[in-house]
């Protein structure tokens, strides 16, 4: 394809306006350093885009929600349900093996997870004094 017009796209994007916003993303990609599907043939930015488009190398749905989150300021992330979990004993120690209470080990009390969050809190050096090995 010698030269690249809106005709060769826009079955590919039936929108113009959709069509101009893709190419145009996909242009400032390609400048950021992304790997073209076609061959530049000395054409800028912008004509590479509309066709690696018209030539269906870029598929449109992937285009599209790449745009959506570029576009995104604040991605929201799926919070798990507040579950129930197993509640913190008053005893901190460690157990240690062969001498831990076997009777207690069928009875999980049960807390939700801003309740443990809580109590980890509360039970963290604040000082960083144990906060794991050192690098040296």
């Amino acid at each position: 394809m010698a030269r690249v017009t809106v005709e060769d796209c826009i079955d590919k994007v039936p929108n113009r306006f959709e069509l101009v916003l893709l190419a145009g993303h996909r242009a400032r990609t390609i400048s950021a350093g992304a790997q073209i599907a076609v061959d530049r043939d000395n054409d800028k930015n912008p004509v590479v885009a509309l066709r690696e488009i018209g030539d269906d190398k870029i598929p449109c749905d992937d285009l599209r929600e790449d745009f959506i989150h570029s576009m995104q300021k604040y991605v929201e992330v799926d919070e798990p349900e507040a579950e129930a979990v197993p509640m913190l004993s008053a005893d901190t120690r460690m157990p240690i093996l062969g001498e831990d209470d076997q009777s207690s080990d069928n009875a999980i009390d049960k807390m939700t997870e801003e309740e443990l969050l809580r109590r980890m809190a509360t039970q963290a050096p604040s000082d960083g004094s144990n906060a794991g090995p050192r690098s040296r």
